[in-house]
């Protein structure tokens, strides 16, 4: 059986840090974690993963990072690997963005910054549940 990952992308390393904390206090290591800073760096991470098929089942994206929105993100990653449960968290995405991400990236849920722990843990178990 593959390993499976989680993989958070954000601008912010602070954000990272604490998601990767969270992570790993709730799920121990059940998954692996990868922290990307940017969309760019998430793709480099998923195409190094895929050949160590190790395979990423929860994405959670920031909305607004350099380069590209986290709408756009999610549904380029819907397009390749349409089985990713795919969680935006954002303090400032605007409404038509959470609904393209909803209609074309098959979002699985938008949690707002500053994010409650539980709920978080709660929200990728719920998506866990859908695999």
């Amino acid at each position: 059986m593959s390993k499976l990952a989680i993989l958070c992308v954000d601008d912010e390393v602070m954000v990272l840090d604490s998601l990767e904390i969270e992570l790993k206090r709730a799920f121990n290591d059940a998954y692996l974690y990868e922290m990307a800073e940017s969309a760019d760096e998430a793709m480099e991470i998923i195409e190094e993963l895929q050949e160590e098929t190790i395979s990423i089942i929860v994405i959670l994206s920031d909305w607004l990072m350099p380069g590209i929105k986290g709408d756009e993100f999610l549904i380029q990653i819907h397009e390749k690997y349409p089985k990713v449960i795919k969680i935006m968290l954002t303090g400032q995405a605007d409404d038509a963005a959470i609904e393209r991400a909803k209609t074309h990236a098959n979002l699985h849920s938008c949690l707002r910054k500053p994010w409650n722990s539980q709920d978080l843990i709660e929200t990728i178990k719920s998506g866990l549940a859908k695999l």
